[in-house]
């Protein structure tokens, strides 16, 4: 018979291995879940698809805690996923510290100037960049945004100004629109850009994503604005959004659930910018806000039937969803959807003739493309310059990823490619 001490020495081993065994099974199935919600299946041709699993991961993560905060009344959803943001935007490091930096307000509207160092008397050219985040988030004087601006001032030996506007859901359109008109308008001023010693023959408009959509429509408010002595003569539009009419063009089908850029939130993007009711989501991504009327079909076709501007190899087997009866109250209910300075796709021809040349960057991997490709198409049947620059492995948002601590190559190719594009034709 075992000793006492014996017996008791074996059960305590027993307890070891029996709760080593549940710490294994509870860590693989902890592992699982986390896998399981990390993994989505990605387009083979995709930058860095895992890379970007645990990047989408991580933003799903933080706008579901904007969802459950906005639920139970603690918080207004955008207002946690920014705090997110900015909290992330703080860990990229400064670059190019040797740029001077001034914050000012151009007609009321917060800007910050980026100038190189030293002034040898000769006139610099320049560029005013209105950064993305669904009219809504965005941090532009920090991380991202701000290493983008330094590279352009340093790499261009460039001016540049860059629009902090006023976001939702503090503010809705057109706010965000005349915000970057003013600034747009003071910085042209002549007065103005003595000051800052640049050429008033070498100025152009950039954005990305929603700030693309800002960027395109300034420039089409500048060209045709007669009072503005001094014009643009570049506008760079990095994978823009240009129009809401119709949430199934082929890009939208086709990338509806690749990350970053989800149809639903592009859609909640849309109706939190226009201050409409956010319970319409499901609505837009299923065009029943363009149920067939013949009015809306006419104005569709002419300007972004996506079946004739965009090239067949895109287009593929995917169809035109154009619900036969829908919810055709909507666009009563907000008429900012059918309004060209929401909505830059939507102008007239003889707008589209008075813009700058243009360089639109697209994504194969992005719900965008398409918005991006057919606003090129329009522009150069209106006898506009355009370059296009599409990405194969190119998601939305790749671009803010070209700095550490996360980085893609897709990122750091486009963001050398058009400050390449804008040292060239500047």
């Amino acid at each position: 018979m075992l000793s006492n001490p014996l017996i008791a020495a074996e059960r305590k081993e027993e307890r070891h291995h029996f709760m080593m065994k549940l710490l294994g099974g509870i860590t693989l199935l902890l592992a699982i879940a986390v896998a399981f919600y990390i993994y989505i299946p990605l387009p083979r041709t995709i930058s860095e698809p895992w890379k970007l699993m645990v990047l989408d991961a991580t933003f799903r993560g933080v706008v579901m805690m904007g969802d459950v905060a906005h639920s139970l009344g603690l918080s207004h959803r955008v207002y946690v996923i920014n705090s997110a943001i900015v909290n992330f935007e703080s860990l990229v490091p400064i670059t190019n510290q040797k740029i001077q930096i001034e914050d000012i307000l151009f007609d009321g509207v917060h800007v910050r100037v980026y100038q190189p160092p030293g002034k040898d008397g000769k006139l610099r050219r320049s560029v005013m960049f209105i950064h993305g985040g669904g009219w809504a988030l965005g941090a532009p004087k920090l991380g991202s945004y701000d290493s983008l601006c330094r590279q352009m001032a340093a790499d261009l030996d460039a001016v540049v100004v860059t629009v902090d506007y006023r976001k939702a859901p503090d503010v809705h359109f057109p706010v965000q629109y005349d915000e970057c008109v003013r600034a747009a308008k003071q910085f042209l001023r002549p007065e103005v850009l003595e000051k800052y010693s640049v050429d008033p023959e070498r100025v152009a408009v950039c954005g990305d994503s929603a700030g693309g959509n800002l960027a395109a429509a300034v420039a089409q408010r500048t060209g045709t604005d007669n009072t503005t002595t001094v014009k643009f003569k570049l506008q760079v539009l990095v994978y823009p959004v240009l129009q809401a009419l119709d949430f199934n063009t082929a890009s939208y089908q086709q990338n509806h659930n690749v990350p970053i850029l989800y149809r639903r939130l592009m859609a909640r993007f849309w109706l939190e910018y226009l201050g409409a009711d956010l319970d319409l989501v499901h609505s837009l991504i299923i065009n029943n806000h363009t149920a067939q009327d013949q009015n809306l079909m006419s104005l569709i076709h002419s300007k972004l039937d996506w079946t004739t501007l965009l090239p067949k190899q895109l287009i593929k087997n995917y169809k035109p969803v154009f619900p036969v009866i829908g919810s055709p109250g909507i666009l009563k209910d907000i008429p900012a959807l059918l309004d060209a300075r929401a909505a830059p796709l939507l102008a007239e021809d003889k707008v589209l003739r008075m813009v700058p040349r243009a360089y639109i960057m697209t994504g194969e991997h992005d719900v965008l493309r398409d918005d991006g490709m057919m606003y090129a198409r329009r522009l150069e049947l209106a006898g506009v310059s355009v370059t296009n620059e599409h990405y194969e492995d190119g998601f939305h948002g790749c671009v803010s990823f070209a700095f550490w601590p996360c980085y893609f190559s897709v990122g750091i190719r486009a963001v050398h490619n058009y400050i390449t594009w804008l040292d060239e034709h500047l």
